[in-house]
C-alpha cells in the first residue's frame, strides 16, 4: 500500500504539462464547460496526496495487521495503482482517462465503506476525501465526455453529470453518515462548479447546484450529531 501510494502522489511529476483536458481533445471544443468547478477546486489535490501518503506511513508503522485496516487495503490499492498513470493517460485519450476515473471511483468508495471507526483522522478521513472527490470528478469527465462528442448539449450535460453524482454522493452518504468529509469534498467541488457558471450566470446549474450543497450539508450535519 505504500509503495502505490508514494507511486499514486509522484505521478503528476510525470505529467506536470497537464492541466486539465484541453478544448480541442473532443470533437466539439470544450471552452469553459458549464460541469468543470473553477480551477482552484483541483488545488484540494494537494490535501488528498499530503493526507494519503500520511495515512499510508502510519498503516505500515502501527497498523499493518489491524483488522479495521487490512479491509479497505484491497480497493483502495486498486484504486491507487489505477490513479498511477491517469494524468499520462489524460493527455492522450479523454475517454480512456474518463474510463479510468470511474474505475478509480468506484474503488476509492467502495474501500470508503469498508474503514471502521478507528482511527478515523488517520484512515477514514482521507480516504472520504479521495473518494468525495472523485465522485465529483467522474461525473464532470462524463459531462465533458457527453457534451464534447455532441450526445447532449453543454447544459444538458452538465445537469445529468451532476445529478448524477449528487445521487452518488448522498447514497454513500446515507452508507456512511458518520463521515461528513467525504460530503465535504463534493461540496467544494459543487461551490466550484457554481463559481465557474456565476459569470455568465447559467441558472438552472447554479439552482441544481444550490440544492446539491444544501442536501448534502443536511446530511453531514446530522451525520455529526448522531454520531
Amino acid at each position: 500500500m505504500l509503495i502505490a501510494t508514494i507511486g499514486f502522489v509522484l505521478a503528476p511529476l510525470l505529467a506536470s504539462g497537464f492541466n486539465g483536458f484541453v478544448p480541442d481533445q473532443f470533437p466539439i471544443p470544450q471552452i469553459d464547460p458549464a460541469v468543470q468547478p473553477a480551477g482552484y477546486a483541483f488545488s484540494i489535490w494537494g490535501l488528498i496526496y499530503v493526507w494519503l501518503m500520511i495515512s499510508a506511513v502510519f498503516g505500515v508503522v502501527s497498523r499493518d495487521d489491524a483488522p479495521e485496516w487490512t479491509a479497505p487495503r484491497g480497493p483502495l490499492l486498486i484504486s491507487l495503482v489505477a490513479g498511477v498513470p491517469w494524468l499520462a493517460v489524460a493527455q492522450a485519450s479523454p475517454f480512456w482517462a474518463s474510463l479510468l476515473i470511474w474505475v478509480m471511483q468506484i474503488f476509492a468508495v467502495r474501500a470508503l465503506l469498508r474503514t471502521g471507526q478507528s482511527d478515523r483522522l488517520w484512515l477514514r478521513t482521507p480516504v472520504a476525501l479521495y473518494a468525495g472527490w472523485l465522485t465529483a470528478a467522474g461525473t464532470v469527465a462524463l459531462g465533458l465526455m457527453l457534451a464534447g462528442h455532441g450526445i447532449l448539449s453543454e447544459t444538458a450535460a452538465a445537469l445529468l453529470c451532476l445529478s448524477l453524482g449528487l445521487a452518488i454522493a448522498v447514497i454513500v452518504q446515507s452508507l456512511r453518515p458518520d463521515t461528513p468529509e467525504y460530503s465535504g469534498a463534493v461540496i467544494w467541488a459543487l461551490v466550484a462548479v457554481g463559481v465557474a457558471n456565476y459569470d455568465p450566470m447559467n441558472a438552472s446549474i447554479l439552482a441544481l447546484v444550490t440544492v446539491g450543497i444544501v442536501a448534502l450539508l443536511a446530511m453531514a450535519w446530522r451525520g455529526m450529531r448522531h454520531g
